[in-house]
């Protein structure tokens, strides 16, 4: 039913680890700057227990901490404790299968909650919360990584909570979506906010044009923009045994635009022909104009067509691209073009500048120089253009993930800080913490903190300061 990302071999970083651990004391390559000082949190896909059949996306949730203190270095991972890992740990083998459903022969003690927490980790409101877009966030306590819950405020959050929620650098308000937010492959979806002191002060629904897979969302200091596009769900498909998400590109694209200060019934829809995102830059306002940097492919990768055809693979690739919607047109008003033909992936910014005009910007990259073009072999720093500023290459058969920018000082100028990204080394087979001056990717990385082990390739994380 789904493209299956095939076993892992030598060449790649995707198979799970096996064990939970700490370390107190890392060797470290060059000299930590004394000012870094705080915890980076980092989230994947890492199953308990390995299936042939099983999608990247939907393995077990694994967090990653470096903890960063006065030059020194320390790591612990954790796997997050939700009631399909207890339920699996428990019985000692898989009960879940795709879409983390209920295996025909799992016990019917097994909860139906599939949940992996497996896609982000954020902090907000004095709340370390592990993500994914299905369920509502998971709680985690800080430093030990212990898993405390379900955290649904209250009682007052319910459905699905999206794994890129956004927080305003002004208010301190975190803006948050969920799609089936009235059931499985079903367009309704929700929008809500949680105010800097931790409490939902917003909860709303709206129909989306058809159902689909919205991964990221968009977010300026005056609107929210929900991108649809054609990574469509569909029960009927499900019931036949077909993709339950699948390419339909016929469907073309949406993007409903919002004010924030309105409600989900002010919604207006913009059409563009088909396309992809999983990730958004930044985004902000000109004049009339919003203007949004994505990451744009002309496919969704890791999904097959309706028909369980595979999609093309150079298709899938994601390459930086500038989205505008002049909100004064009578007409459409929505255009896009590209700013770059190198591929990558997990854009980032200085997130100070969340929603507002930024002038740098960074992402994970691919290397058009080695034949593993579509790994994730660099990084690519740019300028508020979109225009690259600068790259920097990894060694042949190393790969790299997510960059996370930290500001020297909380009133440090935009870029003035450090990018921290993991590294595998591939012929080593383990993993570094790799600290760059966000200024000078090109110097490569004043310090690598050095694991005996690998982190397998993950998703997202954050910098908690402290």
């Amino acid at each position: 039913m789904l493209q299956v990302i095939g076993i892992p071999d030598a060449c790649d970083n995707l198979a799970p680890i096996p064990m939970e651990c700490d370390a107190a004391f890392l060797p470290i390559k060059g000299e930590l700057p004394r000012e870094l000082n705080g915890t980076l949190y980092r989230n994947g896909a890492n199953p308990q227990f390995a299936s042939p059949n099983a999608h990247w996306f939907f393995g077990d949730g694994m967090l990653h901490a470096f903890k960063l203190d006065n030059g020194r270095a320390s790591y612990r991972n954790r796997w997050v404790r939700t009631p399909k890992w207890l339920a699996e740990h428990d019985a000692g083998r898989p009960l879940y299968g795709e879409f983390n459903l209920k295996l025909p022969d799992a016990p019917r003690s097994a909860p139906e909650d599939g949940n992996v927490a497996n896609t982000n980790i954020v902090y907000h409101a004095g709340k370390l919360l592990a993500l994914e877009e299905a369920h509502l966030p998971m709680e985690i306590e800080p430093g030990t990584l212990a898993t405390r819950g379900y955290h649904d405020y209250g009682g007052a959050l319910k459905g699905p909570f999206t794994a890129h929620p956004k927080i305003d650098p002004v208010t301190g308000e975190m803006l948050f979506f969920g799609y089936n937010a009235a059931g499985p492959l079903k367009r309704t979806m929700s929008f809500g906010a949680i105010d800097a002191s931790g409490h939902v002060t917003r909860l709303e629904y709206f129909k989306a044009p058809y159902a689909a897979m919205v991964h990221d969302f968009i977010v300026t200091e005056n609107y929210v923009l929900f991108p649809i596009l054609p990574l469509t769900g569909s029960m009927w498909r499900a019931m036949r045994r077909k993709p339950p998400y699948a390419w339909d590109p016929d469907k073309g694209s949406y993007i409903g635009v919002m004010k924030r200060s309105g409600t989900t019934r002010d919604i207006r829809w913009f059409r563009g022909d088909a396309c992809f995102v999983f990730h958004v830059m930044n985004a902000w306002e000109d004049g009339t104009r919003i203007v949004a940097d994505v990451m744009q492919s002309e496919v969704a990768p890791l999904f097959p067509h309706p028909d369980g055809r595979p999609t093309e693979s150079d298709k899938g690739r994601a390459r930086l691209c500038r989205w505008s919607f002049d909100l004064a047109s009578n007409t459409n008003g929505f255009s896009r073009r590209y700013l770059d033909d190198i591929s990558g992936e997990f854009p980032r910014i200085d997130e100070r500048r969340a929603g507002l005009p930024n002038s740098h910007g960074w992402y994970a990259c691919a290397s058009p120089e080695t034949p593993m073009l579509g790994m994730l072999t660099g990084l690519v720093h740019v300028d508020g253009d979109g225009s690259r500023r600068a790259r920097y290459l990894l060694p042949a058969g190393d790969t790299i993930g997510e960059p996370v920018f930290v500001p020297r000082t909380p009133d440090a100028a935009e870029a003035d800080g450090w990018l921290l990204t993991v590294i595998w080394r591939g012929c080593e087979n383990r993993s570094d913490l790799a600290v760059f001056n966000a200024a000078d990717i090109t110097a490569g990385p004043i310090a690598l903190v050095q694991l005996g082990h690998r982190v397998p390739d993950g998703f997202h994380g954050n910098w908690v300061a402290g």
